[in-house]
């Protein structure tokens, strides 16, 4: 299982794959992790992550975290 880091205007999500099923998650800044509170559909490609992101999160976005992209898993 691989995951992918994002940071998505400041929050930080982790989605990984499970038996064709995308997993998401909300990472703290103290390493735990909980569900995150939206659903990635699995016909999604890995390379439309960050697009979907962008696009569901978009209106969070501020002057000082305007962006979403991958981040190296830590």
């Amino acid at each position: 299982m691989s995951e992918h880091r994002f940071n998505v205007f400041g929050r930080i999500i982790a989605i990984s794959r499970q038996q064709g099923t995308w997993i998401a998650f909300d990472l703290g800044s103290e390493g735990k992790r909980r569900p995150a509170d939206f659903v990635v559909p699995d016909f999604l490609a890995e390379d439309e992550l960050c697009q979907y992101l962008e696009d569901l999160f978009h209106e969070t976005a501020m002057p000082w975290n305007g962006s979403v992209f991958r981040i190296s898993p830590s």
